[in-house]
């Protein structure tokens, strides 16, 4: 057995117990997919995710990978737990049967990736060919489908989202990769671009990147770029692959983790041109690649809430077993038997720390997807769609910034072990600080959230949300009374918190320096209102385990206490919190920003 440990008891709890997955099973466009067949590929993922794509977790790590005449050979045992997913079929689970996929619920697609990502997150992420073949086939041509979306389905080639070059960062708008048209949709990109995930390997005889660049004479900015499909080798018209294209992996960045995962600086149109092929309409290329990054966004708070849930387990495992110290009731007691450190009061308080989070995120990623088998069944689908949207920071933004926090409690259990190669807990803390990083930092998620989620949709998605969350203050089970009352005073400042930054924005029309006021507080507020909706969920799941624990088995009887428990756990440790932010976005007077650089 590996170092990977799949929760998938609790992952069956959100699917079919707290989101009633089995109502769009059976239902057009998921009318293959029945109850019984979910739960097989659940297993079957399981079982795949802990054993051959978890055997190479750490050869990904450790085996360094070499950039040599702009190729890079990746480890055997790296391929050998790739081709577990393609011989399998996963690769395909998301996509709609029209493309050859299994057209499963966005739902089950997301909780199979988590065990995967948590098993290894450094090889996973070569995985992408099919979502970027369903990008193509939707936003291209009928030709591009078949010549390039087609094959990178069946014979598995790579792909890449290439956005971000070096002198502009986040701020992919200041690119200045150029596109010269040659005819019809041809066109030869030049630049060069860097922190491109798989940019370079040798799994696949082929790798379609999906680039941004600007058409020459094009204007400024976001609305100046366009998508292009730049393949590694050129595909000729029986489908066969031709010369080289180019665009050259010029540099492979040494990370602190995820080492396993070629992150490359590409450069395009050096010693021959690199050819690429316009998607849809010219100046089109910020939406389209949001298609990309949206669900890469949601990868990434996967990631993170699959890590830090492997991280818990691990750590729950060893707390069982490891022998240490008397009872706390018999310390001075030197002939008092020594006991297992899950009997330590600060050890419970740390697995139950993790529990409670790392149910929270899972709880907060599987209603997200949720949300969008809503709307791919057509239920409300505005409604849900924009729900989504509001959720998708939340999603990466706090799932990335607390598991990384958390992950070193993970570790804290294990002690001076948890420091060493011997657990993988050092690797897991490495591999996760990508996660507050890349796809947008967290700033970044946190100002998405506010200024274009909230104060561009004048409050309304986050209105109607509110109202659901009052509804379970306002009533449900005595048992969680002290809770969902926590819930409302949360809900409460939340609010507050919210129309504090609208009146700094506002004000800011006047006075450009105001906003300042907002941009301090964005990401105190992006913590606040993740924890509120973590609550509502984790309360909700509470009182499903209450109305189930009566008659459940012996084994289900335990699972539901802990769902209670750490439903009550999470919201005395995190909801408190909100007020603390509320105050301190009311109290600021900005003057942080009028310190001298020269002060820091």
């Amino acid at each position: 057995m590996g170092h990977y440990i799949a929760n998938l008891r609790d992952i069956q709890f959100n699917l079919f117990e707290a989101n009633k997955l089995d109502e769009a099973l059976g239902v057009e466009p998921f009318e293959d997919m029945d109850h019984d067949t979910a739960l097989d590929v659940l297993r079957e993922i399981r079982r795949m995710s802990e054993e051959e794509f978890a055997a190479s977790f750490v050869d990904a790590d450790r085996i360094k990978l070499e950039l040599v005449d702009g190729e890079v050979k990746l480890p055997e045992s790296v391929k050998k737990s790739l081709s577990a997913i393609y011989d399998g079929g996963w690769d395909l689970l998301g996509l709609p049967k029209e493309l050859g996929g299994f057209g499963a619920p966005p739902s089950l697609r997301w909780a199979c990736q988590e065990m995967m990502c948590g098993a290894n997150p450094a090889v996973f992420l070569y995985a992408s060919s099919a979502l970027m073949a369903g990008i193509i086939a939707s936003e291209g041509t009928e030709e591009q489908a078949r010549r390039f979306a087609a094959p990178m389905i069946e014979k598995k080639w790579g792909s890449t989202m290439v956005l971000t070059e070096p002198q502009a960062g986040s701020d992919v708008g200041a690119g200045t990769a150029k596109a010269i048209h040659i005819e019809d949709d041809t066109y030869h990109i030049e630049g060069v671009k860097r922190f491109i995930t798989s940019g370079e390997h040798d799994f696949s005889e082929n790798i379609i990147h999906l680039v941004l660049a600007r058409r020459e004479g094009g204007p400024e900015g976001t609305k100046g770029l366009s998508m292009f499909i730049v393949p590694k080798y050129m595909v000729n018209e029986d489908g066969s692959l031709g010369e080289r294209n180019g665009v050259v992996a010029t540099n492979l960045e040494d990370k602190m983790g995820i080492r396993g995962s070629t992150t490359c600086e590409l450069t395009f149109g050096v010693d021959r041109p690199a050819v690429g092929y316009l998607v849809g309409g010219v100046h089109d290329g910020i939406r389209q690649m949001f298609k990309v990054i949206e669900d890469a966004r949601m990868l990434i708070g996967t990631k993170s809430a699959a890590t830090l849930s492997t991280g818990y387990l691990n750590a729950l495992e060893y707390a069982k077993v490891r022998v240490q110290s008397a009872d706390l009731t018999r310390a001075s007691d030197k002939t008092a038997p020594r006991v297992e450190i899950i009997r330590h009061p600060d050890v419970r308080r740390l697995l139950m720390l993790q529990k409670s989070y790392a149910e929270g995120m899972r709880a907060l990623v599987l209603y997200t997807a949720h949300l969008l088998d809503l709307e791919t069944l057509g239920i409300d689908k505005e409604a849900h769609a924009k729900r989504n949207d509001l959720f998708l920071p939340l999603v990466k933004g706090y799932c990335s910034e607390k598991a990384y926090e958390l992950l070193t409690q993970s570790l804290q259990v294990l002690g001076g072990s948890g420091f060493t190669r011997d657990y993988p807990m050092e690797q897991y803390i490495r591999d996760a600080k990508i996660d507050t990083i890349y796809e947008g930092t967290t700033a970044i998620q946190s100002l998405d959230l506010f200024f274009r989620k909230i104060l561009r949709d004048r409050s309304a998605t986050l209105t109607t949300l509110t109202d659901e969350i009052l509804e379970v203050v306002k009533g449900g089970h005595e048992e969680l009374e002290a809770e969902r009352a926590l819930l409302g005073t949360a809900l409460e400042d939340v609010q507050a918190h919210v129309s504090i930054l609208i009146g700094h924005a506002m004000a800011s029309q006047r006075e450009p320096t105001e906003i300042y006021k907002t941009g301090l507080h964005t990401n105190a507020l992006l913590e606040s209102i993740s924890e509120a909706v973590i609550a509502w969920l984790l309360i909700q799941h509470a009182g499903i385990a209450l109305d189930a624990i009566g008659d459940a088995s012996e084994s289900d009887r335990a699972f539901y206490e802990g769902k209670i428990a750490s439903a009550r756990f999470f919201v005395h440790d995190a909801l408190p919190k909100a007020r603390l932010r509320r105050e301190a976005a009311q109290a600021e007077d900005g003057a942080l920003m009028t310190m001298s650089d020269t002060a820091f």
